[in-house]
Parts: C-alpha cells; structure tokens; sequence
C-alpha cells in the first residue's frame, strides 16, 4: 500500500493552505505555468480534484479519454467565482478528498484497479500518488512560475517519494508509444553491435583475414559511430527534434 503518500499529502495539503491564505488579489489574477490558467485557477483545479474524489456526482466532469480536457470542465465552470470562493472550495473538500483516499489504502478497495483516461488503469491505492504529485508541481511549478515563495517550498523526502512513486507507475502507460519506438531503437542498436562486433569478426576471420586486420574493421564501426555525431547531433537539433 502507499499509507506513506497520505502523510505527505496531508503536508502538500497544509502548504497549499498556508500559500493560499497569503496571496494578493493581483497574485491570485497572476498568470501560472499552465497555459491559459491563473494562479486562481491552478488553485481551483487542486480543489476541483478533492471535489472529485469525494463526490463525483456534485461536480461538474468531462467524459474525454484526455485527462488534461476534463480538468478544464470544472475550472471554467467556476472561472468567475472569487478568490474567497476558491478558498473555501479548496478548504470544504481538501479534509475529505484526502479521507477518501486514504479509505483506498484498505482491502478491498486498495486493490482494485480503476482506468484514469490517457493515464492508464491503476490500482487505487496509488491515486494518493498520483494527488501528491499534482499539488507538487502545480504549488512549485506552475504557481511557482508567477511566484517565487512558491517555487521555493520544501521539496522533502515524503513528498519526492510519493512523487516519484506515482510517476513509476504512471508513465509507462502514458508514455507506452514513446517507450516503445525507445525500446525498438535500444533493439536495434544492440543488434548492431552484436554484428559489428560479434558475427563479422568471425565472418572475416573465416575470410583468412588477420587479427590485426580483424580490429581495424571492427575499430571503424565505433569510430564512424562517434564522429557522425559531431555532425548528426546538431542536425537532429536542429530539424529532427519533435516538440
């Protein structure tokens, strides 16, 4: 079980609140890391998630397979409301968001795997995690980005841990394309090094070629390997990387 993420996000929780009590009108109005959002936002959206995962049916939701889409439901849905409104959302349903998560850590809900859109299916004992890491990037990065009290919080070991947990389990299912076109070109390459430095040896040395003979042409295959880069690497920057 992950027990341990709750710890840390009743400590992310109690950032949140401390962060939030001390923001002016213009920084809540501030523009955040996320594209298109406020600070308020941001704000909203970490509330919005509590909401959700305490009681789905009185908040607002979207049914794209996009994770990202359907957080935008609720934020515009409130986009119009005050800072104070924000806050009390963020302060009703934060205790009782974490209470529910932390009834997942139990048999048998603990266990039972539940699909999150593009985020893949999980078991829901990890969707402590998975919070932990939302209100970790969203209070130092994208709030962090407009503020610099923010982006300098404590990044202690709990919460990294959580962190990292939720990402270990999380991106292999939003990433399973990415991984495999990587896992393909590990493939590859060691199927190269396995004939260059592997079968043709013994293919030339069948030929009757000598050993000295032998370790300059399994020499060239590294060499060229390494010097193309100079010039391979810059180009790929400069038209192959994809955004």
């Amino acid at each position: 079980m992950t027990h341990a993420a709750i710890t840390a996000l009743r400590t992310e929780q109690q950032r949140a609140l401390d962060l939030f009590a001390t923001l002016t009108p213009a920084e809540w109005a501030a523009a955040s890391g996320c594209d298109g959002w406020r600070v308020q936002d941001v704000a909203q959206h970490m509330a919005s998630v509590f909401h959700s995962i305490a009681d789905p049916a009185s908040i607002e939701g979207g049914s794209s397979p996009d994770v990202e889409q359907n957080a935008e439901v609720p934020v515009q849905a409130r986009r119009e409301w005050t800072p104070d409104q924000v806050m009390a959302e963020y302060v009703q349903w934060s205790d009782t968001g974490i209470a529910t998560l932390a009834s997942f850590q139990e048999a048998p809900m603990a266990e039972m795997v539940i699909p999150l859109a593009n985020l893949g299916s999980h078991p829901m004992h990890i969707l402590a995690n998975a919070i932990v890491f939302d209100h970790y990037c969203h209070l130092r990065h994208d709030i962090g980005a407009s503020l610099p009290r923010a982006a300098e919080l404590p990044r202690d070991p709990d919460s990294l841990h959580a962190t990292v947990d939720w990402m270990l389990a999380g991106v292999p299912q939003m990433c399973a394309d990415a991984l495999s076109s990587c896992s393909q070109a590990g493939l590859v390459n060691n199927l190269n090094d396995g004939l260059a430095w592997g079968l043709f040896p013994i293919l030339f040395a069948d030929a009757g070629l000598s050993v000295g003979r032998i370790g300059i042409l399994a020499a060239l295959y590294p060499a060229v390997w390494g010097l193309g880069q100079l010039y391979t690497g810059g180009l790929s920057d400069r038209i192959g990387r994809k955004p």
